[in-house]
């Protein structure tokens, strides 16, 4: 794959770490910060919750890693067209059904990363 495209999913993968501690190790104290449209007596009581939501994006992000070490191309290309295009769902159905920014932090940067693979 292209340069550009490894730097593109090495991007969102870390997005998806953070997302991983986020709402798995700080979701009572950064959580309220970040998602500040969410009301702030519900973070303790949706902790497992969200910690159940971070894992899911670690396996995300796990993927799109792996994806960067296949040594070969045709699987490292379906790899990471798999999980950016997981990416991609999930960001669209979180920005219809939980928050429209989640389209621009989540969806928008997948699709970009699955034209550049589809570019190399």
């Amino acid at each position: 794959m292209l340069i550009v495209a490894k730097l593109i999913i090495a991007l969102v993968a870390v997005l998806h770490v953070y997302i991983l501690v986020l709402e798995m190790f700080l979701w009572t104290s950064r959580g309220p910060k970040v998602f500040s449209n969410f009301p702030h007596d519900l973070f303790e009581p949706t902790k497992a919750m969200a910690a159940n939501q971070g894992l899911y994006n670690g396996f995300l992000a796990a993927g799109l890693v792996w994806s960067l070490v296949i040594s070969d191309p045709i699987w490292q290309k379906n790899v990471a067209i798999f999980f950016l295009g997981c990416v991609f769902v999930a960001g669209v159905y979180g920005a219809a059904t939980a928050d429209r920014k989640i389209l621009f932090v989540q969806a928008v940067p997948a699709l970009i990363g699955l034209l550049a693979v589809f570019l190399s």
